[in-house]
């Protein structure tokens, strides 16, 4: 008798056990449920919990009794920010070898989402930029309320929308995708449906009982999932008068394929190099699969990593906050074709593999 814990005591270290975990693995019902769980730092993502994922992830695919997987972030602020950029960062500098396990891992998990077999849905009520749009946006279905806000704000930093941004961006109508990619230009609400990066709208107050109805469901298919998604989705006409933030702009915006000179006064604040390599990712990225993108992208990463840009850039916008990066070189026109290739030539063995 000695030994055993009182319930009371083991309960509340499960709970804390649950609290300290940074991502939770669950099963409810026939679903496979995912939390990413730092709601202090708005659900970063680093790579223990990429490594914690994706086999996780790939066992729900095979399992019989796991009919869909249902993925959202803890805290009610964020899905998920973005990657951990600063430890990354740190780990360039010392030549570290997080720098390059970072990335493959992460785009390894971005291409084993898209894959799924099962329906995938990303629950993205708050804020979801860089790597968080990578744990949503290639899955099957992407549920935004009025808190999502959706960026790939990587230009600004020294680096280039990736985790897949080079197959969907340049799959969005016109030429949106390129405008949001080189301009981080930020989408809230239900423009985030609007343009294409979700494919449902439902306001956050319902996203608890939308959860349930879907853990609820007796084996379901796609077509019954996305029946759940419709009527709550029919149920949320918070902001369906508003027009779309970018209407009025999309015939300049379609225009943009022709000259990044067009954005110069947006644009003066990003790294020349990040807009040079985006335009050229996105071009690329419009007439491949989504595995051959994270390949290039996985080389544009590395390519980052042996630069300078990027780590100036996240100094300026997230160590000193002084907003002001010197980059090198400084303007479009100083940067030659031939650099911007470089950066999307083959790394040879160390190149992803799937």
């Amino acid at each position: 008798q000695a030994h055993m814990v009182s319930k009371p005591l083991l309960l509340l270290l499960l709970l804390l056990m649950h609290a300290s975990s940074e991502v939770l693995l669950e099963k409810v019902g026939r679903a496979g449920v995912i939390t990413i769980n730092r709601p202090k730092v708005l659900n970063a993502l680093n790579l223990p919990m990429i490594r914690q994922i994706y086999p996780q992830l790939k066992k729900w695919e095979n399992d019989k009794e796991t009919e869909i997987v249902i993925i959202k972030g803890a805290g009610g602020k964020a899905f998920c920010a973005g990657g951990d950029i600063r430890a990354v960062t740190e780990a360039g500098k010392a030549g570290d070898p997080l720098a390059e396990d970072f990335f493959r891992e992460e785009y390894i998990l971005n291409n084993a989402i898209g894959a799924c077999k099962k329906p995938y849905i990303a629950l993205i009520d708050g804020i979801t930029m860089g790597g968080g749009v990578g744990l949503s946006v290639h899955g099957r279905f992407r549920v935004a309320s009025e808190k999502t806000l959706f960026a790939m704000p990587e230009t600004a930093i020294g680096l280039f929308p990736d985790v897949g941004g080079g197959y969907f961006l340049p799959r969005l109508r016109g030429k949106l995708g390129l405008f949001l990619a080189l301009t981080g230009f930020r989408l809230k609400g239900r423009d985030v449906q609007r343009a294409g990066v979700a494919t449902h709208f439902v306001e956050s107050k319902k996203i608890p009982d939308l959860e349930k109805e879907l853990v609820d469901l007796k084996s379901p298919s796609a077509d019954d999932v996305s029946r759940v998604l419709e009527s709550y989705q029919n149920q949320s006409s918070l902001d369906s008068e508003k027009p779309f933030v970018l209407d009025k702009h999309m015939s300049d915006i379609d225009s943009l394929s022709h000259s990044l000179c067009l954005l110069s006064q947006t644009l003066a604040r990003m790294s020349p190099t990040s807009l040079k390599i985006t335009f050229k990712q996105l071009q690329a990225g419009a007439a491949l699969s989504l595995p051959d993108v994270l390949v290039m992208e996985y080389r544009l990463s590395q390519a980052c990593m042996r630069g300078c840009d990027f780590y100036e850039g996240v100094r300026a916008v997230l160590v000193d906050k002084d907003q002001s990066p010197k980059w090198n070189p400084s303007t479009l026109e100083e940067l030659s074709d031939q650099t911007v290739e470089q950066c999307f030539s083959s790394l040879g063995e160390k190149d992803l593999t799937f």
